[in-house]
Formats: structure tokens, C-alpha cells, sequence
């Protein structure tokens, strides 16, 4: 998002209000005629992107319930909103605020991309400087829809601008099936025409869509096409200029996530904010109330992870020591988290995720909130663990499966500089279901607090067993029959009755 330059678009259908990736609206214009050349496109495409940024998408509304639907995130202070709860809790009803607010931002990043690829239909360019930019957009379209049909199951599929309101207000479910094939095609679009490399990671690359095809065919339980994308990425790594992060901690220092080669997208906040854009509350949302480290002003202890988060991750594991923070400063003292309830009620006696917290970078409020931290989509680990485990499903108990865990474990054991003997490599020989159970948990530590667990618990259907009882933390308001999808938002079924049924349970 740094450095480009956007406009706002004012659209006839969920009016779009594109972030600058810098911050500063810079006029208003409406889309008839002004696509006439690959800039324009690509100025549209930069709004898009911006939107992601808005404190309605990732800043906050969107993020924070992805997270708290784990098993490894939990409510601290009880008297935070109820509107977060209900998403901790299970007890999400149609009105919840939480959707109502990132529903609409979704339409709007869509309807932004939908203008740029119709747009530049009527733009008169060499075709691969014009596929470039407008392969982003296609890009940028399958992200959003990718997260949408995730949490909702069918929702309404627009893939061209809508001059109709009448006729939009009219409009039905998409089936699921019928999505995630719209999103393939997406990808495979953006895969042929997007370049092998970009100046800002917040620019997507053929890698890039090829990661997110591994990833909804990973969904998909199409086992083989989701290594086959993942295997394309690893043997083309050079090409691509990707490579893990040589110490974990650095993937999650503001002042260092630029120099790095492990992300295949961002979202990037610049320290800075004009509105509700550039709006990052995930540091204030997940930092200890009262805490006086990093001088940010401590946080407001809404999504922490249970101790029994802390209790299970092995110690000797590096990335449990970037990821959780263990002590806090309280009047200028050291405190363990034990303590952390004797200096605000509303902290809790556990752990607290680090990651967005202890290097925030610049940031030009209290809080951390007016952030520079990027936040990676997805990381080329998770690539790894993505062909070991759909490597696994078709051709189990193979050392090249066995061998793209070990890469990331490998990484794990340099702890700053310093060569550790865990995490151990896999056990070569385990059988399919061990394998399974194995890459699910390494997934569970390499990428803590990232966004990615509820999705690997909704897509195994492990709401039961991690839920329950025994698991890190029990929810006894889960109902598989419900709660893998989100209800559909109240004020859009008030509004077009065709959306209805609502999903089952709500």
C-alpha cells in the first residue's frame, strides 16, 4: 500500500471509498470515462487494495471475529463489546455489528475490482501491460470473495458493475460450489498475467495467486491440485525471490518486515491514518491493559489466548516466545503474567499475543493504533505446510512431504541467532492420519494468531474435538450444524428478501 497513489470511485452500487495506500484521497470522480489508459486501471485496482486497510475490513471488523472463532483466542475483558463476545462465544445472531460492518466493505472492494476489469475493456493498450494491472484486480476480487464464501457459504456473486440498483436489490445466493469456481477462474487469470515479482509485496505475483489457488483447493479437499499449485511455487521459489525469514521474530518487527522475502502478499499500514483508513487495532485489541512496555500506551486486553494456549506449546520452541508475552511492565516494574490481573481487572492471568504488539513500529496514536505493521495473508511457510499436507492426503508417508515441515522447523531452531535443537524434524514413516494430525499442529504454532486457524478447523470440521472439553478452549455453544458459516447480516435480508433462507440455525 505504500506509496501509490488513488482516487475515490463513486460507484452506483455499495459506493466505494478507496483508501490512498498513502492516505490522501486525492478527488472524486465517477467511473464513466475515465478508464483511458493501464494507469487508470491500475488506479482503481490501488483503491481497492487501500479499502482492505479501512478500520471495517482488516483494521478491525473483519479480522478480529476470524480470530476469535479459534480455539487458541479468547475474550479478556468481559465487558468489551458484545458484538466481539457473541463471535468468542458462538451466540452470533444476524444483527451482529461485527458483519454488519465488514459485509458492505467486502461489496465495496469487489465492486471496485468489478470497474477495473470493465473499465479496462474500453482501454486501447499493448495486452500484457494492460492484463498486468488488470489481473490484480481479478486478484484482488478473489481474495475478497475467497473470505466471504469461507464464513457465509452462499452469498450474492456480482462479477460486473451494477447500473441497476433496482435489479441488484433482487439479487439471490450464488452456491458455494459456484463461487469457489468463480475464484479459481480468478486466480488462474491472475496467475497468467501478473508478473513474477513486484516492488511492494502489497502488489500481488503469479506466486501469489498460485498460493491462494493451493489454498482453496486445499479447502476444497482437492488434495492434488492444491500440492500441484503449492509445488509450482517451491520450484519456482528463485524466480519468485521467496525464501523463509532467517529469525521468526523479524516477521513481526514493523521496522524489518520490508526487508524480508517470505511474504506473497501483505496488507500494509503506514503508520499514519486519514479517517478510518490506516485504522490497525489488532496491537490495541490484543496488548495488556496497563502495560507500559513499547511505550504505546498498553492495549485494551479484548483477544488474548487462553493459558492452556501457553500450557501446550512446548517452551523449547522459539516461536512461542515471539509469539506470547509473558511479562508485562506495570509501574515501571517487571510483572509475570500471573500479575497482570493486579494491575487491571480486566487483563486476565494468561499470556498475550505479541505479534502485532512488542515491535509496532511507527504508529501516530495510542495504542499502536495508527500502525506500519504488514500483515502477511500469506507467508511461503504456510506454502510448505500446504504441499506437506495435500502431498500427505495423496501419496502419504513421503520424505518430500516429511521434508517441506523440516524447512519450516528448520527455521524455528534459530532463535535469534543461536542454533536450538527443537523443533525437532518429523518422525519419518508416519502413517497418513499421523501425518494429518502432525501438519495440522505445526500449522497450529507456525502460524498463531495469523488468521488461519478457524479456517483449518472449519475446513477439517474439528469444531467438535477442539471445542469440547478437552480442547484449549471449550465452547459449549458450538453447534456443527450452525457454526461453520455466519449468518447472513440482518439489514441485507431486510432489504432483498431473496437473500433468505438465512443460514441453517440462525
Amino acid at each position: 500500500m505504500k506509496n501509490f497513489k488513488y482516487i475515490f470511485l463513486m460507484l452506483t452500487f455499495l459506493g466505494v471509498a478507496c483508501s490512498d495506500l498513502e492516505e490522501e484521497p486525492v478527488g472524486l470522480l465517477s467511473p464513466d470515462g475515465f478508464f483511458n489508459s493501464p494507469a487508470d486501471v491500475q488506479t482503481a485496482v490501488n483503491g481497492a487494495i487501500g479499502t482492505m486497510a479501512e478500520e471495517g475490513y482488516w483494521g478491525r471488523k473483519l479480522s478480529l471475529p476470524i480470530m476469535l472463532r479459534s480455539d487458541m483466542v479468547t475474550i479478556a475483558d468481559v465487558g468489551t463489546a458484545a458484538r466481539r463476545i457473541d463471535h468468542n462465544q458462538f451466540t452470533v445472531q444476524a444483527d451482529n455489528g461485527m458483519i454488519t460492518a465488514f459485509w458492505p466493505r467486502s461489496y465495496q472492494i469487489i465492486a471496485a475490482t468489478n470497474e477495473a476489469i470493465a473499465g479496462a475493456a474500453d482501454v486501447n493498450a499493448p495486452e500484457a501491460q494492460l492484463n498486468a494491472a488488470t489481473a490484480e484486480a481479478y486478484f484482488v476480487r478473489a481474495f475478497a470473495y475467497y473470505n466471504l464464501v469461507r464464513l457465509f457459504g452462499a452469498v450474492p456473486y456480482l462479477d460486473t458493475p451494477v447500473s441497476n440498483i433496482d435489479e441488484a436489490a433482487q439479487i439471490s445466493k450464488t452456491p458455494e460450489t459456484e463461487v469457489y469456481a468463480n475464484i479459481i477462474s480468478d486466480l488462474e487469470y491472475a496467475k497468467q498475467w501478473l508478473p513474477d515479482t513486484q516492488p511492494s509485496t502489497a502488489k500481488p505475483t503469479k506466486a501469489t495467486a498460485a498460493g491462494y489457488l493451493a489454498s482453496v483447493y486445499l479447502t476444497m479437499g482437492e488434495y492434488q491440485k492444491a500440492y500441484d499449485e503449492a509445488k509450482y511455487i517451491i520450484s519456482n521459489e528463485g524466480k519468485f525471490g521467496l525464501t523463509l525469514a532467517d529469525d521468526f521474530q523479524d516477521l513481526f518487527n514493523a521496522d524489518k518486515q520490508s526487508g524480508l522475502n517470505e511474504a506473497l502478499f501483505t496488507l500494509d499500514f503506514n503508520g499514519f491514518r486519514a479517517g478510518n483508513y490506516g485504522q490497525d487495532y489488532q496491537a490495541a485489541l490484543t496488548g495488556i491493559r496497563g502495560n507500559e512496555a513499547g511505550g504505546i500506551g498498553g492495549g485494551w486486553s479484548v483477544a488474548a489466548p487462553t493459558v492452556e494456549v501457553y500450557n501446550t506449546w512446548d517452551g523449547r520452541d522459539y516461536r512461542k516466545a515471539v509469539s506470547l508475552d509473558t511479562i508485562g511492565i506495570f509501574k515501571g516494574n517487571v510483572e509475570p503474567f500471573i500479575n497482570f490481573p493486579n494491575f487491571d481487572s480486566r487483563n486476565i492471568a494468561s499470556a498475550y499475543i505479541a505479534k502485532y504488539t512488542r515491535f509496532p513500529g511507527l504508529t501516530s496514536n495510542g495504542n499502536g493504533r495508527g500502525s506500519s505493521f504488514n500483515y502477511a495473508m500469506m507467508r511461503y511457510a504456510e506454502v510448505l505446510l500446504i504441499a506437506a499436507e495435500a502431498l500427505n492426503e495423496v501419496t502419504p508417508g513421503t520424505t518430500e512431504a516429511d521434508g517441506y515441515v523440516n524447512r519450516v522447523r528448520a527455521r524455528a531452531r534459530n532463535q535469534a541467532g543461536t542454533m536450538s535443537m527443537y523443533p525437532l524434524d518429523v518422525t519419518a514413516g508416519l502413517s497418513k492420519d499421523a501425518f494429518r494430525t502432525m501438519v495440522l499442529e505445526e500449522r497450529k504454532w507456525e502460524l498463531a494468531f495469523e488468521f488461519k486457524r478457524w479456517f483449518d478447523i472449519k475446513r477439517r470440521k474439528m469444531g467438535d474435538e477442539v471445542f469440547g472439553p478437552s480442547g484449549l478452549e471449550p465452547q459449549p455453544n458450538f453447534s456443527a450444524a450452525r457454526d461453520y458459516y455466519l449468518p447472513l447480516p440482518a439489514d441485507e435480508l431486510q432489504r432483498n428478501p431473496n437473500l433468505q433462507p438465512n443460514n441453517t440455525g440462525y
